[in-house]
């Protein structure tokens, strides 16, 4: 990746955490930890990677993109709206009333969301059957879908991994945001599914471990996913909760709940200062 793509991608990954911000404030809830740690490969597919149109968002041909973790709503919504799928001062009204973004993706509702999505271990399925669906139509898109490393705990998300192994989905890649926290503590202290890799592989998946907040890792491991025969592709990303704002940063309790003014404004300042340098 050339330094200026990379550049740039940190920008707009810090947008896009700064819409994160100003969604689940705005909401008086929400789930920022998770959102924030997903931003950099949420970026990077949808500005890089994934074959989309915002100005005819159901068109045909698109690549799809499922988020199985569903809570991580302001995540979507904020690269959704970066990406011109809809105007970024829409992201305040999240969560309200009559708005079209709200607690959980619906695909009925917003631009640019493939399937509604919320209750864990769901998603993954769904993706497999758009894969499965592509390769029986003779389509070229690519499916990705993100997990939370909590959600895999679910038993449904192991049944749709054997699925997509047994029909050899190459087209299909999932993300596993591992940040290793979940509402109620360390996913280890919950229900440990780790070790994570061994266990996609042992499902018959490719799998590749990196550092969620490294562009140069994120572009390499999407790079192999696509390049990939006769496998579908599981990403472990191994990133911090909260990335991007220093008091949210690894801290289980920002887990699911919004700023209040004061913390507002300092999560703004710090994204805004971090935003400066980038474009300075």
């Amino acid at each position: 990746m050339d330094a200026a793509t990379k550049k740039q991608l940190k920008i707009t990954a810090c947008k896009v955490r700064m819409g994160i911000i100003e969604s689940v404030f705005n909401a008086k809830s929400g789930h920022p930890g998770g959102s924030l740690s997903a931003a950099d490969f949420m970026t990077y597919l949808y500005f890089n990677k994934m074959n989309i149109k915002p100005d005819d968002p159901a068109w045909e041909d698109r690549d799809r993109f499922v988020l199985s973790k569903g809570h991580i709503s302001p995540c979507l919504y904020s690269v959704l709206a970066n990406r011109g799928f809809f105007p970024v001062e829409e992201l305040k009204t999240f969560r309200h009333i009559d708005s079209r973004l709200q607690g959980h993706p619906s695909m009925r509702y917003t631009p640019g969301v493939d399937m509604s999505s919320g209750s864990l271990g769901q998603g993954i399925s769904t993706a497999v059957g758009m894969a499965l669906g592509a390769k029986i139509g003779g389509k070229k898109l690519r499916v990705y879908t993100v997990l939370g490393d909590g959600e895999i705990e679910e038993g449904q998300v192991w049944e749709a991994a054997m699925y997509a192994s047994a029909k050899g989905l190459d087209n299909l890649t999932a993300v596993i945001d591992n940040n290793n926290l979940q509402i109620d503590g360390t996913i280890s202290e919950v229900n440990s599914p780790y070790p994570i890799a061994e266990k996609f592989k042992a499902f018959g998946w490719n799998t590749v471990e990196i550092c969620a907040h490294s562009f140069d890792e994120i572009e390499a491991a999407f790079s192999e996913a696509e390049g990939f025969k006769g496998k579908p592709t599981a990403i472990i990303a191994k990133s911090t909760k909260g990335k991007g704002v220093s008091f949210m940063e690894d801290q289980v309790s920002w887990h699911g709940k919004a700023p209040n003014a004061e913390e507002y404004e300092r999560a703004m300042s710090e994204l805004k200062a971090a935003l400066a340098e980038l474009e300075g």
